[in-house]
């Protein structure tokens, strides 16, 4: 079973075995400020603030004040590399010891949902000098953060054609027997681009599993035919980050945005910067694709690696950056990396509404901009109990003109 698709454990009587919470005093987007009971791993209720208290079992639940918190469904990050996560300060080539991966691969998924994302899809190279054993390490991640975080894997070989392609054929499918649940690579790399997406895509067909392709998305003719063979294809076709369709004249890039659509092709920008070389650098034009019908959907790229060494794995900047940047409502932002990229993911949706799974991110603030600005103190909850919390506090000293001033200090339960 693919990882996304996997359930909490449940008890005897069909109740997932998560204790009730009841998160107090929330603001919704839409200016209610609510109470919300968790339970099973899911919302239960949400009532107006002050209006629930015991579960339905008649058991009081554990409380969490978010007085002075806007709750949202949480991120989810589409777009990590969790084997290369990390070593943008490393000496010499890259290591893929498998202890070495599993550490920084931990560590970055557990940054990312530190920020909010209870999902992750991360590509893995197979192959070449690590043959199996990057992904072996990830998925052992995987299993070690169950409980706090959904980690999928996609499988990245690099060349599936002509004589050299036969090996990467079979890692592809030995990856995929070891527990990846998605079908990636970079045809751009292959010298048969046509025939690595065609590869692909018959292998994610026998397995029914989706497909999640880097391309830089700069040859608009290879775009067109990657769209014909991609269309219709079941459970979905994903590129990112497609840096390259920005560079193109705005006619020829429409075109290429109408066949994506046609084909239902979801589209992963990367706002934060690129996974690839500094040649290749650039965003996906995020407006023209959305106003062609394509679903587009934000990730955070490189976490510190020689691609990106400040890459911070954060969906609200991602979202901060399509709002500032593109000028997208902030609404339509947050989307891209929340509700949108949990989509792409093939997850769930998540509202903060009654029978939801309680996928959920606090951000201390009440507005939306506001929070996508300063998103400093923030509470994440997955699967109905909280996983983790970032409380950040700014203290200011006393006016030396003034010396009686006492100046805010800024931190929970006081500004923001």
């Amino acid at each position: 079973m693919p990882d996304s698709q996997q359930q909490p454990p449940h008890s005897s009587s069909g109740r997932t075995d998560t204790a009730a919470l009841l998160l107090c005093g929330a603001r919704l987007t839409d200016g209610r400020t609510v109470d919300v009971r968790l339970d099973g791993g899911r919302i239960e209720a949400v009532g107006t603030a002050g209006s629930l208290a015991a579960g339905a079992s008649g058991v009081l639940a554990a409380r969490v004040d978010l007085d002075g918190y806007l709750l949202l469904p949480a991120p989810a990050e589409a777009h990590a590399h969790c084997d290369t996560a990390l070593t943008a300060d490393g000496d010499g080539p890259l290591t893929y010891d498998d202890q070495e991966i599993q550490r920084r691969a931990t560590e970055a998924a557990l940054l990312q949902l530190g920020h909010g994302a209870t999902a992750l899809r991360s590509h893995v190279r197979v192959g070449d000098v690590q043959g199996l054993d990057a992904l072996a390490a990830v998925l052992q991640v995987r299993r070690s953060l169950r409980g706090l975080a959904e980690l999928t894997t996609v499988a990245m070989p690099r060349v599936l054609t002509g004589a050299a392609g036969a090996d990467g054929l079979a890692m592809l499918r030995d990856a995929l027997k070891m527990g990846a649940s998605v079908v990636g690579g970079c045809p751009d790399a292959d010298p048969d681009p046509t025939g690595y997406v065609e590869a692909v895509l018959e292998i994610a067909s026998e397995h029914g599993c989706p497909v999640d392709l880097h391309t830089d998305a700069s040859d608009p003719a290879r775009l067109a035919r990657l769209a014909a063979v991609a269309g219709g294809l079941r459970p979905g076709v994903t590129l990112g980050p497609c840096g390259g369709l920005g560079r193109l004249p705005t006619e020829v890039a429409s075109r290429a945005a109408d066949q994506l659509a046609a084909a239902g092709v979801t589209v992963v920008c990367l706002p934060q910067g690129g996974c690839g070389s500094a040649d290749r650098r650039g965003t996906a034009p995020v407006r023209l694709l959305r106003a062609a019908g394509v679903r587009v959907v934000a990730g955070s790229g490189a976490l510190r690696d020689v691609s990106n060494p400040v890459g911070r794995g954060d969906p609200l900047e991602a979202a901060y950056l399509l709002a500032s940047r593109w000028g997208l409502r902030p609404e339509d932002a947050y989307d891209m990396v929340s509700c949108g990229a949990r989509a792409a993911l093939g997850l769930p949706e998540v509202r903060v509404e009654a029978g939801f799974p309680a996928e959920l991110l606090a951000v201390r603030g009440d507005r939306l901009a506001g929070a996508l600005s300063l998103a400093y103190s923030r509470i994440v909850v997955h699967r109905g109990r909280v996983v983790a919390r970032t409380s950040a506090v700014r203290e200011y000293c006393n006016s030396a003109a003034e010396s009686g001033l006492e100046l805010p200090r800024q931190g929970r339960g006081e500004l923001s």
